[in-house]
């Protein structure tokens, strides 16, 4: 049996479009469009006059408005202001008021009134020169305490510093004096304090001498290591350099 045949015959799409017809659009064509009704130069000159006119309208009325809250403005200001004034002629009259009321009865009282002022302020001054007092004292005393601790533990580090020496010389006049017993028990014990007591003064001497002379030597090595290291780099340049001429 042969293959079946499932070949479909072209169709052109604009030839199909031909036959059927022009299609029924439901809206407006572009004929439609062009052939709309448009108003001519003389109507829109009409509505740009009477837009002109619509905002002239509008400042108008905002124009009115602001007159209108300015006056409100002055007649609320002119209220405010009698009411000031008012209140200040009152405050006034209550014033002259105690004046003459005050004057009638301190002509009676003046005396008793300047002395009792002036005990016033003397108390307010005494109050015054307390507190500044008060803060002077404080204020030295706080500085007191700060040397006072500052001394204190300075003379504390010397007195730590003093035993300490004085306990390494106790220990080596003993042990001295014990040495001196061993060898030479018929010196008398005076003659032997003073003895090793200057002798640990010159071992305190020799040792510092000690450390200055071992300090000396190390630097004076260390001098010469650095020279010999210098030497030998120089003499490894100079060995380079002649060979790089050679082969030049």
């Amino acid at each position: 049996m042969g293959k079946r045949d499932n070949r479909v015959a072209y169709m052109n799409p604009i030839a199909m479009a031909r036959w059927r017809g022009p299609s029924q659009s439901a809206g407006p064509t572009i004929q439609d469009y062009l052939n709309r009704p448009r108003p001519t130069w003389e109507e829109v000159k009409k509505q740009l006059e009477n837009k002109k006119k619509g905002s002239k309208a509008l400042a108008e009325f905002e124009e009115k408005m602001n007159e209108n809250w300015k006056k409100e403005l002055e007649k609320s200001r002119e209220k405010l202001l009698s009411g000031n004034e008012s209140s200040s002629k009152k405050r006034e009259r209550k014033k002259k008021k105690k004046k003459k009321s005050c004057q009638s009865s301190s002509s009676s009282s003046s005396s008793s009134d300047s002395s009792s002022s002036s005990s016033d302020s003397e108390d307010e001054e005494k109050k015054q020169g307390k507190k500044r007092k008060k803060k002077k004292n404080r204020a030295y005393k706080s500085s007191e305490s700060s040397t006072c601790e500052s001394e204190s533990e300075s003379k504390e580090s010397v007195k730590k510093k003093k035993s300490k020496d004085e306990t390494e010389k106790e220990k080596y006049i003993k042990s001295l004096s014990k040495k001196r017993k061993k060898t030479y028990p018929e010196d008398k014990p005076l003659s032997s304090e003073l003895s090793s007591e200057s002798d640990y003064e010159e071992e305190m001497q020799a040792k510092k001498k000690r450390k200055r002379d071992d300090r000396e030597k190390a630097t004076e090595k260390a001098k010469k290591k650095k020279k010999k290291q210098h030497k030998k780099h120089s003499k490894k340049k100079k060995k380079k350099s002649g060979s790089s001429h050679k082969s030049g």
